[in-house]
């Protein structure tokens, strides 16, 4: 990796008065951006600042209407995918791009497999293909289906593909938005070696913490225009927030309560919930009003908890009480008819129907609640999704507009909109602000403490200790599949949160 004194020396890649407009709407004004040569160059802004059109323009999937790009000094127009390929410029998307039905080898040179007399050359695409990968670390057969990877393999197989064309410049946007904190790391660790071999990285990313772990320099984006560039190392977190939305990180989160939350009626009790070995004689209780964070490593048994409450995962024994007293819950439809709601942290394949309108989406937890098909009436519809498109502030056309088109954030408010439609008594959410910005994610934190006043039980699990101290009353700490410390929220810091949860012990941390 370069040192902070050469960066800046080699502008591999540079633009100047780079604009693209839709319609009468500006997704690039008079933007600039300058990357070095041989580092990791990040990219960092809300949804709607203009990164993914930036990166498009870049890769040749979308020209500008004006500016210059130029590659190694030299100006360059980039008209197609082609093109950008020719100048050596490759990139990933955030959505996976591979086929699940062929194996990892077909994979890795969909549409330019090596041929030899007219005829597929298997010999020399595994030649070419399994140094690569191995240097990627992809040590499953190459004849394996790509159906039988985990998504962080699956990342690895577009990538290798990538590499496999040695590009100089290498674009990834949110290549980690589905992995996990084991498959991150091993991700940075490729990029590592990827820098170390001559290609140039521009990383895009909403996670800052993992933003200024990987990055040599990192440039800011606002309403399509550079904010500023600076070195990672002379900036930091708060800096980086305040130049993205306007505002500092405390102010993100609703202003804490003063006094204990007050609710009417029962609130969700656990004894000696047990998981088989994931989940070990866990005790808690949640009341009306309050809102409670769960903290833990990858696999401390935080996500089977929620499952097991919302009765999507079977408990090996134990007892969960609920605030209407009834039986323990059965299914996802039982939990709806009984005011129990989860926000899945994949909300892609869990929380939508991507190719659906945002009204379809806000009708389905609704429909299967009342049992009824009469609450589909259109004028019903409209009303309901343009109710809760005002109260969310979901940046939309309109209640026809396809889910799959919205962004991040306004993907979750969708999700959470839905379960609003039934009025839930207790919310679990799952990784709420996975794969948001941050102006987003100051929004769902106004509605979470908004629900957790008018009474409504939370129980939220999060990867993001900051998320945990501003808006929880308490914080569950999980610690191999026990709770092992119950924190106030209000005397709650990051360090104590990281030292309990690698530890499972409360410690004072100076």
């Amino acid at each position: 990796m370069p040192t902070p004194g050469d960066l800046g020396q080699v502008p591999v890649v540079s633009v100047s008065g780079l604009t693209k407009a839709y319609g009468g709407v500006h997704a690039l004004s008079d933007m600039a951006l300058t990357v070095s040569a041989g580092s990791v160059h990040a990219v960092v802004g809300e949804n709607g600042a203009g990164k993914s059109t930036l990166m498009k323009i870049l890769a040749g999937a979308v020209e500008p209407d004006s500016g210059e790009i130029r590659i190694d000094g030299a100006r360059v127009e980039i008209h197609s995918p082609a093109d950008a390929e020719r100048l050596g410029v490759g990139i990933v998307y955030q959505e996976l791009t591979v086929f699940p039905e062929q194996s990892i080898l077909a994979n890795l040179f969909v549409g330019r497999p090596p041929t030899r007399r007219g005829l597929v050359d298997r010999g020399e695409m595994v030649r070419i293909a399994e140094p690569v990968a191995r240097e990627m670390g992809l040590t499953l057969p190459l004849d394996t289906p790509v159906s039988q990877l985990t998504v962080g393999e699956q990342q690895l197989v577009e990538l290798t593909r990538l590499l496999i064309r040695r590009p100089k410049i290498l674009i990834l946007d949110e290549p980690n938005s589905a992995l996990n904190e084991q498959e991150t790391e091993r991700l940075f660790g490729i990029l590592r070696q990827v820098v170390e071999s001559g290609t140039t990285v521009i990383y895009v990313s909403h996670r800052l913490e993992e933003v200024f772990q990987i990055s040599d320099r990192i440039t800011v984006m606002r309403g399509g225009r550079l904010v500023w560039t600076k070195d990672a190392g002379q900036t930091s977190i708060p800096d980086a927030v305040r130049a993205m939305v306007g505002m500092g990180m405390n102010d993100l989160f609703p202003p804490r309560r003063k006094t204990a939350p007050v609710g009417d009626g029962r609130g969700l009790r656990l004894s000696g919930v047990c998981i088989g070995q994931e989940v070990r004689d866990v005790s808690f209780e949640v009341r009306p009003g309050e809102i409670v964070g769960l903290a833990g490593l990858e696999g401390s048994g935080t996500a089977s908890l929620l499952g097991a409450i919302y009765g999507t995962r079977a408990m090996t024994s134990g007892h969960i009480e609920y605030p209407d007293g009834a039986r323990p819950v059965r299914s996802s439809t039982d939990a709806a008819r009984r005011g129990i709601s989860l926000v899945p942290a994949d909300r892609k394949t869990q929380g939508l129907m991507r190719e659906r309108s945002i009204e379809w989406n806000v009708a389905q937890v609704r429909v299967g609640a009342l049992r009824t098909m009469v609450w589909l009436r259109p004028a019903v519809l409209r009303e309901a999704c343009e109710r809760q498109i005002a109260r969310l502030r979901i940046k939309a056309t309109g209640g026809s507009a396809l889910v799959g088109g919205l962004s991040g954030g306004n993907q979750q408010k969708v999700v959470v909109a839905k379960w609003l439609e039934v009025g839930p008594k207790v919310f679990l959410l799952d990784d709420p602000t996975r794969g948001v910005d941050v102006g987003a994610k100051a929004e769902i934190y106004r509605l979470v403490r908004e629900l957790g006043e008018s009474g409504a039980i939370i129980l939220f699990r999060s990867s993001e200790l900051p998320e945990l101290v501003g808006l929880a009353d308490r914080i569950l700490i999980m610690y191999r599949g026990r709770v092992s410390c119950d924190i106030q929220g209000e005397s709650a810091t990051n360090e104590i949160l990281l030292n309990a949860i690698n530890t499972g012990v409360l410690e004072a941390v100076e």
